[in-house]
């Protein structure tokens, strides 16, 4: 099994971005490239012509094109697993027998719409999605950022067992019009039936006369939801090959199929395989999915960053840092290589982020001044989300294209602490518009970044049993089958006299 060698990237010279533009002409050019309606910009960052022949190397020594393919033909790709990672047959690329099965989905759910939408299942003005991970983090996602407007139905995602949590979407909600979505790959994720049974007492105790009635189940497991209760009719499944974390696309997109209509989600599905299409075929040195990876593994392999920060100049996308976390730490924070040998070089850096202009005020002090080295994302979208003046959006993108600039060249002071040293790198992508379509490619060109991260690193992506330890724990601890050391036994001891 092939291990990436570094040693070409961590031997470039450590130019600053200042003279990289200087020298070079082209460099603009050369370092962004427009897909479906993104326009995606890496001239703020340390990336040269050396730099991408020398991550193009590694990319061939470690297969890449080869693993590219084998991932849109649906074979075994998570290797620790033994399963295919077919979360783009979901939006028609992938092996023919998927998209058809993906599609034969896609048209229960419609079906499924059309009839809540007639009321079959009696009025429905409330939307509760239950969920966890990546099953709550994508919708809640598309929702927030894409249905500002909408009049349709009223949503709550709720995924934290915390009942405050809960509660809050119950004291706002009609139960009688409410229509409950479980959303639980396995269904039986205990975070996601916990809340389930309440929200099914909620709506026995005001008198709902058949709450399961009111269910929809979105899982890979069905016979496990009929089990549970649910009527088979309202069962939408999806593949078992289908991550959490890349299942948006599937069932687990339901609740923005309903409350954003099926035109917008079917926009979402054809703006990602107009992403997937361009990872599929544009050579490494113009495809954006493999430029951001490049990019990636430069500051974690050669600069030693442990973060990446994304801030969104729009506030339409601010659940995007949380959803990214779970996309690109979940997958690529791993410690053994594909073949199970240890791991001897960074792999995923700390994904974290904010909104901007908010973030200005909070973490840039650090970012500008501080002694962390930190790329930056930084995302606008050049048509207004609001009917304010103007001058709120145009101050809006100002800003987010002034950081990237201030970053990069900094400001010569001889009081010290009002120098700024510059040389801090930042990514743009900045959006025509935030559309179904649009969004889509946005998620897509991200899946497809993490997996060449992960190639290129030499892991898988796509299994995560790092979440599991503490859920076991916490099962034992509740079961009182498991003997914790002295500081957290005190822990319970208090909160559980």
């Amino acid at each position: 099994m092939a291990t990436p060698d570094w040693s070409a990237i961590r031997s470039l010279p450590q130019t600053p971005l200042t003279r990289l533009f200087a020298e070079d002409e082209s460099r603009l050019g050369m370092l962004s490239a427009d897909v479906s309606g993104i326009h995606f910009d890496w001239s703020k960052t340390h990336l040269t012509p050396q730099a991408i022949v020398a991550f193009s190397a590694i990319a061939e020594a470690m297969g890449l094109a080869g693993k590219r393919d084998a991932l849109f033909a649906g074979e075994i790709v998570n290797v620790t697993e033994g399963r295919a990672a077919e979360h783009s047959a979901e939006r028609g690329e992938g092996a023919p027998a998927s998209v058809v099965r993906a599609r034969g989905f896609h048209s229960r759910m419609r079906a499924l719409i059309d009839a809540i939408e007639a009321e079959a299942l009696g009025p429905v003005r409330h939307i509760l999605h239950i969920g966890i991970g990546g099953s709550a983090l994508g919708p809640d996602l598309l929702v927030d950022a894409l249905g500002r407007d909408m009049d349709r139905y009223e949503v709550a995602i709720v995924s934290n067992v915390d009942g405050v949590a809960l509660e809050d979407a119950m004291d706002r909600f009609d139960p009688q019009a409410t229509l409950v979505a479980i959303a639980s790959k396995t269904f039986t994720t205990t975070e996601t039936m916990l809340n389930a049974e309440s929200a099914m007492a909620w709506m026995t105790e005001h008198g709902v006369e058949d709450p399961y009635g009111r269910v929809i189940a979105l899982t890979a497991a069905p016979d496990k939801a009929v089990e549970w209760g649910v009527d088979e009719t309202r069962v939408l499944p999806f593949a078992e090959s289908v991550g959490g974390r890349y299942s948006l696309w599937s069932s687990i997109g339901f609740p923005a199929a309903l409350a954003l209509g099926w035109d917008a989600f079917e926009e979402l599905l054809e703006g990602a395989a107009e992403m997937d299409r361009h990872f599929r075929f544009t050579p490494l040195a113009g495809n954006a999915p493999v430029l951001a990876a490049f990019a990636d593994l430069y500051y974690t392999q050669a600069r030693g960053c442990e973060t990446r920060a994304v801030f969104a100049y729009d506030q339409r996308l601010r659940l995007l840092p949380s959803y990214l976390q779970q996309l690109e730490m979940e997958s690529n924070g791993k410690r053994v290589t594909v073949a199970g040998e240890p791991v001897t070089w960074p792999t995923a850096p700390i994904t974290w982020g904010g909104v901007g202009t908010d973030a200005q005020h909070a973490v840039f002090q650090l970012l500008h001044q501080g002694t962390h080295l930190v790329p930056l994302e930084i995302l606008g979208v050049i048509e207004p989300g609001d009917g304010l003046n103007e001058e709120h959006h145009r101050q809006l993108l100002l800003n987010a294209f002034a950081q990237g600039a201030a970053l990069m060249t900094g400001r010569a002071n001889d009081d010290r602490a009002r120098a700024y040293p510059g040389d801090r790198p930042s990514a743009t992508l900045l959006l025509d518009r935030l559309d179904p379509r649009t969004l889509g490619a946005l998620l897509a060109f991200y899946e497809a970044r993490t997996f060449v991260n992960a190639v290129l690193l030499g892991i898988n992506p796509f299994d995560q049993f790092g979440v599991e330890l503490g859920k076991e724990m916490a099962k034992a601890a509740g079961q009182g089958g498991l003997d914790f050391d002295p500081s957290t036994t005190d822990l319970i001891a208090r909160a559980f006299p």
